[in-house]
């Protein structure tokens, strides 16, 4: 891949439309030489549903100070310097007996792109969320690049704004790392781009920490593993996700003060993302994934570690009886679920994966919620500053493009913190998901005599 040629592709939504004109992308490989070896993931890695890229995008102001620097220079040096500390990451996967992943460090590099697009970031607007029309674009997906096994593992783009700010656009393979893994990699980048000689947090591999005992013990029923029957053409989800809404919506003190005032109340159709001939007593799911670095204590995970490390429980119950009892209910399931997760669960999770052969998560008739609140995307300063949005570029996970949501921190306009949660749902069920979501919170703003906020949905697409 060569950097002498320019693409350009125009992007519109229905307020914003604009052209992105991008170099060539190219490998930026470690500033200086790396081991040429073989380093074994963890088997809370590689199991099936971790085998996906997963897309993340920065939005960065123009800075003064830096006016004479270009930041897509800046960047692609930082990123070779620190892959001299997070060499993996310049290598590929290869899988071997019994679906074993292992990175092979050839030192091939990362994928890099710089770009211009003729915009200025305050024409995005006031509610930098996803869903990003322009993300294609943004985070041009190479041809032939984004292969799991055999293909690069990170693939960065920085586009530059006609204001002097910047778009910093990253795909990691999630087999590599999850949200707190891949934000210390980027943190280093960071420090390194500010002129520091080293990552203030190094690197750790020690993946074997979360590995298979010797001999398997799976002490735990995992149902977020079970068999869910499908009988769907649709796909694995049983959502026909070739008509799908997509909207971002924010929950702030007063809206989350209401929805408990409102707990009563039977729940939106999150929880009931099935055809309405299915039967009440057909099961419906929540995962929720669990940070389990807090849990581990023989031995625990030594700072520095950058692999993933969290499991996924899953709170079931029969649709009617969710229906009929209300969102307290649902959320009790949910918190007993996660309460659920300790370091003997994880590593029942990890023996499963090898005595089961890596399975996939269920999906079927599943939601799927991840809080990256804490993750410190928005932290991470390139020398322009924190970002003025940092954090996943879009809702779905995997196999579950669609019924799949973060939690991210946000401040409204009004300047009230809280979190924004993307959402892609099928149009049909998305319009009734909103109208009854606005009544819950409105009942219960009423009964605290709050006055409603202005409309919740901070983006669509």
């Amino acid at each position: 891949m060569a950097s002498s040629s320019t693409q350009s592709a125009t992007t519109t939504s229905s307020s914003l439309v604009f052209t992105v004109r991008r170099k060539e992308a190219e490998f930026v490989v470690p500033a200086e030489a790396t081991p040429h070896e073989f380093k074994q993931l963890s088997d809370i890695d590689d199991q099936e549903g971790l085998r996906f890229q997963i897309p993340v995008i920065q939005f960065y102001r123009k800075d003064e100070s830096m006016r004479t620097l270009d930041p897509a220079r800046v960047i692609r040096d930082a990123v070779a310097r620190a892959l001299v500390f997070y060499y993996p990451f310049a290598g590929r996967l290869r899988e071997g007996p019994g679906r074993k992943l292992t990175v092979e460090c050839t030192g091939e590099g990362v994928v890099f792109i710089e770009g211009d697009a003729d915009v200025e970031l305050k024409q995005f607007g006031d509610a930098l969320q996803p869903p990003f029309p322009c993300l294609d674009q943004l985070l041009y997906d190479v041809p032939g690049q984004s292969h799991v096994l055999n293909g690069p593992l990170l693939l960065i783009q920085v586009t530059r704004l006609r204001c002097g700010g910047f778009i910093l656009g990253l795909r990691l393979n999630h087999a590599m790392s999850d949200a707190q893994g891949l934000v210390q990699f980027m943190t280093a980048v960071g420090e390194l781009s500010r002129g520091a000689r080293l990552p203030s947090v190094l690197p750790v591999w020690k993946r074997s920490i979360l590995s298979a005992r010797d001999p398997l013990n799976v002490t735990h029923v995992h149902r977020e593993y079970d068999h869910v029957p499908n009988d769907s053409k649709d796909d694995l989800t049983m959502v026909p996700l070739d008509n799908m809404a997509h909207r971002s919506f924010f929950f702030g003190g007063r809206e989350m003060s209401a929805l408990r005032s409102s707990s009563s109340a039977p729940p939106p159709p999150l929880l009931h993302l099935r055809r309405p001939d299915r039967r009440a007593l057909e099961e419906v799911r929540v995962i929720c994934i669990v940070n389990a670095r807090g849990k581990l204590k023989n031995p625990p995970l030594p700072a520095g570690y950058y692999g993933n490390a969290f499991v996924f429980p899953v709170a079931v119950g029969a649709a009617g009886e969710v229906r009929e009892r209300g969102l307290e209910y649902a959320a009790e399931k949910v918190r007993r679920a996660k309460g659920e997760v300790t370091e003997e669960y994880v590593r029942s999770v990890a023996d499963m994966m090898v005595e089961r052969g890596r399975p996939h998560f269920a999906v079927a008739r599943t939601y799927l919620v991840s809080d990256v609140t804490r993750a410190g995307f928005g932290e991470v300063d390139f020398g322009w500053g924190k970002a003025v949005y940092g954090g996943p570029a879009k809702g779905g996970v995997g196999a579950i493009p669609g019924v799949a949501s973060f939690y991210i921190p946000f401040k409204n306009k009004e300047g009230d913190d809280g979190i924004v949660v993307p959402m892609c749902l099928p149009g049909p069920a998305m319009e009734r998901f909103v109208v009854e979501l606005e009544a819950i919170i409105s009942k219960g703003m009423a009964a605290h005599h709050h006055n409603p906020h202005p409309p919740f949905i901070v983006s669509a697409l």
